[in-house]
Order: structure tokens, then C-alpha cells, then sequence
């Protein structure tokens, strides 16, 4: 579904240029509307939940640096917090700061999971990865979707599109790369995790399962080195959404589907920005991990599906192949359809997420 979309994405970013990214992706196929303005916000909406869900990580993970007594619902609460609160501070102190380090914070994480990742498969037992242990194709396909959200991120490449030299060859094979790259990261992080720990501790693990993971074959030191990894991840994470979000509702509101205060700026950054961090905290702080993945994965899937039929419907003049592009409509409503489904076998309070 991902490099599907993702070939839109390419299609779409050559075709019309520009900062605004989805939003003038969809609003040049189908024109500013009640519908593209719904859809653009919500993006924004789906901005907030991706925020909320890192903020949540990084709070469930820098947990584990203190004694096991101290973790009580009111530090995890006030860590959660200030894994948003302090990169809003540093966007409005320096977002120019924020977009230099990244790319150092991105490679120290990388290297700290390709690690885990060498020392953790030798000592996977892979009778534990047999197929015939698995669940239904129905729940395998259930459980991706549920984590879709993790995905996103090769959608603010659009946002790049005006600054990139030669970006018609540059911005496909930023997309195309970075999906794949992510696809075999997650495959082999799956497969350290799944083939070193039993289902039940898994489950018993579920907020730091891939710092558990680690224990087999690196002890201590190997959960320490993923808690790590996983706050530096979850920041920066938080920090870059944060830097994009801002932005992205200056641009909505230039459309004129967000109203005109928007475009309004408070130390030389959106007032988007503070609005989004708001929003993100509070659904941090009182939704579950679960409901916040499903509303994300639910919000860019329909997204993504919009902007698989932009390129749809802009075929000619993005010069797409009109089977992939309709194939990744159909893909994304597919995956939709069993997200919606799997939440009602599951979890039927949750549909009014949805």
C-alpha cells in the first residue's frame, strides 16, 4: 500500500511542484471544495494523532530509565508531555535549528537500530517464526493497518518539492527508497523481535517490546541501547511532524480551507504550530495507544487513497499508469475496509474512532 501510494506520490510531486504538498496535490485534481478542504484537514487531524502516538512512545520509553517504582501513571503522564512540550519550545525558539539536526539525530538512530538488528539476529529461534504459527491472513493484514501510521512519513517529502535541484529525477527516488528502506528496517526489526521473545512477553512488553527484544542477545546493555534509540527516534519524530504541521496549516488556510487567523505567525512560526501541539497533548495524554493508531492509520489510508485517484484522474498530465494508480486507490480502501472490520470484531467501542 505504501510504495503503491508512494508512486503516486512521485507522479503527483513532478507533475505540480510546490511547498504545499497533499494539499496542492488534491486541490489541483479536484479543485478547492468543501470535499479537498475535508480531506486537508483532515491531514492536519492525522498530523495531530501521528504526534500524540510518538509522544506516547517516548513517554513509555524514557520510563524505563527510572526505577521500576517510580513509574507511576502521573511520570509517565508528565514524560509524555514533555516529549511535545520541548520540541514545540525548540520549533518556536529555532525551527531552522530543528531542520539542520534532524539528519544527524535520523543517522544516529539508524546506526543504533542496525545494532540491535546484527546482534539480534543471531539469536532469534526461528521455529518461532514458522508459518504455522501464524493467525489468519485476515488478522496479519488487520494488524498491519492497525500500525499503517507508521508508514506516513514519505508524504512530507511533497512538502520539498519547489527546494530540491533536478527534483524530477531526485523526488522519485527519494520516495521509492525511503519506503524500501523503512519496508526491510521493520521486516528485520519484526523478525528480532518475533523470533527472541514468546508471544505472551510480547504482549506483557508491548510499550518497549523491541528494547525487551534486545535482552536475549545483547542483556542489559541491549534494552538500555534500544530505550535510547527509541527517545531519540521518538523526538526527532516529533520535532520534524511538528516543523511540518505548522506549516501545513498556513497552507490550508492560503487555500482558504482553514480560516484567514491561521495565517497569522507567533515568534516567526505559524500559530498552526501551537495549535497542533495543544490538540497533540491533550489526545496523548487521554487516549489509549491503541485508539490513537487506529485513528491515524484510519486518516492516512483515506488520505492516501484520495491521492492515489488525484493521480488517477491526473494520469495524462502526470503521466502515470492508470493500473497502478488505480490499484493503489483500491488498495488503500481495501486496507480501510479491513481496519474498519477488525475493529469491530475486536474492539466495537473504538468504531465511533473511526
Amino acid at each position: 500500500v505504501a510504495l503503491l501510494t508512494a508512486y503516486s506520490y512521485a507522479k503527483m510531486s513532478v507533475a505540480y511542484p510546490s511547498r504545499g504538498g497533499t494539499v496542492m496535490i488534491v486541490d489541483k485534481a479536484f479543485g478547492v471544495s468543501l470535499l479537498t478542504g475535508a480531506t486537508n484537514n483532515l491531514l492536519w487531524l492525522a498530523y495531530i494523532v501521528t504526534l500524540a502516538l510518538y509522544a506516547v512512545a517516548f513517554g513509555n520509553y524514557a520510563a524505563t530509565f527510572f526505577p521500576e517504582a517510580d513509574q507511576t501513571t502521573s511520570i509517565l503522564h508528565l514524560l509524555i508531555s514533555t516529549g511535545i512540550i520541548i520540541p514545540t519550545i525548540l520549533n518556536l525558539a529555532s525551527a531552522e535549528l530543528i531542520s539542520k539536526t534532524e539528519t544527524y539525530v535520523v543517522a544516529l538512530k539508524i546506526v543504533l537500530l542496525m545494532v540491535v538488528i546484527g546482534f539480534g539476529i543471531g539469536s532469534v529461534d526461528y521455529t518461532r517464526l514458522n508459518p504455522t504459527h501464524w493467525e489468519s491472513p485476515l488478522q496479519i493484514v488487520s494488524a498491519g493497518m492497525l500500525i499503517f501510521v507508521a508508514y506516513e512519513g514519505f508524504e512530507l517529502i511533497a512538502n520539498t518539492a519547489e527546494e530540491i535541484v533536478d527534483y524530477k529525477v531526485t523526488l522519485p527516488r527519494a520516495y521509492y527508497i525511503s519506503v524500501v528502506f523503512v519496508i526491510l528496517i521493520y521486516v528485520l526489526i519484526a523478525i528480532v523481535v518475533v523470533g527472541s521473545l514468546e508471544p505472551s512477553a510480547i504482549a506483557r512488553a508491548e510499550d518497549f517490546a523491541l528494547a525487551q527484544a534486545a535482552k536475549p542477545s545483547l542483556g542489559q546493555a541491549g534494552f538500555t541501547l534500544v530505550g535510547i534509540a527509541a527517545v531519540f527516534a521518538t523526538l526527532s519524530a516529533i520535532n520534524s511532524t511538528l516543523y511540518g504541521a505548522g506549516r501545513l496549516t498556513y497552507t490550508i488556510a492560503t487555500e482558504g480551507e482553514l480560516p484567514e487567523s491561521l495565517e497569522k505567525q507567533v515568534w516567526g512560526q505559524p500559530v498552526g504550530l501551537l495549535i497542533t501541539s495543544v490538540a497533540a497533548l491533550a489526545l496523548a495524554n487521554l487516549a489509549d495507544l491503541s485508539s490513537i493508531s487506529t485513528m491515524g492509520s484510519a486518516a492516512f489510508l483515506v488520505i492516501f487513497a484520495v491521492v492515489n485517484l488525484a493521480n488517477f484522474v491526473r494520469r495524462k498530465e502526470a503521466q502515470s499508469s492508470a493500473v497502478l494508480a488505480g490499484l493503489g486507490f483500491l488498495c488503500c480502501l481495501a486496507a480501510l475496509g479491513t481496519l474498519i472490520f477488525h475493529t469491530l470484531q475486536t474492539a466495537p467501542n473504538q468504531v465511533w474512532i473511526l
